[in-house]
């Protein structure tokens, strides 16, 4: 069901209606909220249309990557799980975290280091 989300939460930072993102799409609202609940499934023809109208990673769409656009960045990137879940547990250390941020290459330095 990750991607109804994933199209719920695109239609709303939109500010788009279920309607207006399904004309939009060539779909009905209806359509539109089958996707976001997950009992639909949109053609490939319809989530490649989401994908171009939006400028959307298909990976992020499927799930399979996180979109985030960085502040004051004009370029988008995806993160992996794998890497999300390494910041989640960085974080849980939060001095090592706070040395990472302050000189993010000199830190990486020295953990290269010993890890080799």
């Amino acid at each position: 069901m990750l991607i109804g989300e994933r199209i719920k939460q695109e239609r709303i930072k939109r500010a788009l209606s279920q309607q207006e993102l399904g004309d939009i799409l060539g779909v009905s609202k209806v359509s539109v909220c089958g996707y976001e609940t997950g009992a639909r499934t949109p053609t490939l023809e319809t989530f490649m249309l989401l994908v171009e109208r939006f400028d959307l990673d298909p990976s992020y769409l499927l799930g399979m990557d996180h979109y985030i656009k960085p502040k004051n960045q004009p370029c988008r990137i995806t993160i992996s799980d794998n890497d999300l879940e390494i910041l989640r547990e960085l974080k849980k250390h939060k001095e090592l975290y706070n040395r990472i941020c302050s000189d993010t290459k000199k830190t990486m330095d020295i953990i290269n280091k010993r890890v080799n």
